[in-house]
């Protein structure tokens, strides 16, 4: 059977160095080391390293990793809370986001926009107590990407309230300044090019204060998951539980890898590979863009419109060893979503859009 190509926006196409280091992970038993161990710490250590250098991560944050960015969805709640949160919904999962708030029994907020758009942006409806701001840099379910000076613009309007940042298939192509932000995470299925598992929380010494201000004042925090005892055990290169060390050796290596061909040309790349591919979706006659804004549109997950259904452009283009996404959720079945990651090559890319281009359904 032909290997594919999967397009698909997470999990997604492995980093194409994947394969030589779970050979070198099979070598050296690291699925074998106790996550506690002097080995595994150095992984974490040299990954943790890794990425401060590739994102330009202030030396004094933070880097913790959890099993998924949904489940720090629950964590920032949870540690970060007492009463007020607000978030701008653009999309399916900026969305959840704002139902876990309010599920936890907070006073949650928000500011709603049609999915392919973004929401307008006023510092003055945000109430001054708010605890928690929270933006989904790009929006995985729509392909909206959310222009970093309108974060900006909110963290100078509200510098008491923490800043919380999805950056779930924004990072590492996005480049953000994290001394305007105070949280942020992603999982690595995206654009890490890793398998699905683990996630990364990036959070500055305000959200610690902030975790153990409310757990001094009464309220609860969680049980072992709390920012305390993740920082506990982070200054140690240790996790709170038996982690995925496999998954934190082949970030380790990636990060290496992106380091090596250096942020620039990975950035650089990027540009051009969305923009080839937001010209396939202009000029083909099949499609249409679904974010009508080309300033929103995200550099990573393309999606189109189809006019016919898009599960037949799925078989078609599979049957030739291409994976694209579908549409998320309601527009499951009219709307294809690309991934380009850094895994994808310009070639890679070059190629989907010559083969889409040649079709017609």
């Amino acid at each position: 059977m032909a290997r594919k190509i999967f397009f698909t926006p997470g999990p997604s196409a492995l980093y194409f160095t994947v394969e030589e280091h779970l050979k070198q992970a099979v070598k050296d038993q690291v699925m074998e080391v106790n996550h506690r161990s002097k080995q595994a710490s150095a992984y974490y250590q040299h990954a943790v390293e890794n990425l401060k250098t590739l994102m330009n991560i202030p030396e004094d944050y933070h880097v913790f990793f959890l099993s998924s960015a949904t489940e720090i969805w629950e964590r920032q709640i949870q540690n970060l809370v007492v009463d007020k949160s607000y978030h701008f919904c653009n999309g399916a999962f900026s969305n959840r986001f704002y139902e876990f708030s309010k599920s936890l029994g907070k006073q949650a907020l928000k500011s709603e926009s049609k999915f392919g758009a973004i929401p307008e942006v006023n510092p003055d409806t945000i109430p001054q107590d708010t605890e928690l701001i929270s933006f989904a840099l790009n929006e995985t379910s729509t392909g909206v990407t959310f222009p970093v000076e309108e974060i900006y613009k909110v963290r100078k309007s509200h510098p008491e309230a923490i800043i919380a940042v999805d950056g779930v298939s924004a990072f590492p192509v996005i480049d953000i300044d994290f001394l305007q932000i105070d949280s942020a995470y992603f999982s690595v299925q995206k654009c890490f090019g890793l398998p699905a598992g683990l996630g990364v929380w990036i959070v500055n010494n305000r959200c610690i204060e902030k975790s153990l201000k409310k757990e001094a004042d009464g309220h609860a925090i969680g049980t072992y998951q709390t920012l305390p005892n993740l920082l506990k055990n982070g200054s140690k290169f240790q996790t709170t539980y038996t982690i995925n060390v496999l998954n934190i050796f082949l970030l380790m290596k990636v990060t290496t890898d992106m380091l090596d061909k250096g942020i620039d040309v990975i950035r650089r790349e990027s540009n051009y590979k969305g923009l080839l591919l937001h010209k396939m979706v202009s000029d083909h006659p099949s499609f249409n863009h679904f974010v009508t804004d080309d300033k929103l549109r995200s550099k990573t997950v393309i999606v189109a419109n189809t006019l016919t259904s898009s599960q037949e452009w799925i078989d078609e283009l599979s049957s030739k060893g291409f994976v694209l996404g579908n549409g998320y959720g309601e527009y499951k079945g009219k709307q294809i979503r690309i991934a380009s990651f850094p895994t994808h090559s310009k070639e890679l890319i070059e190629l989907l859009y010559d083969t889409i281009n040649g079709m017609k359904l």
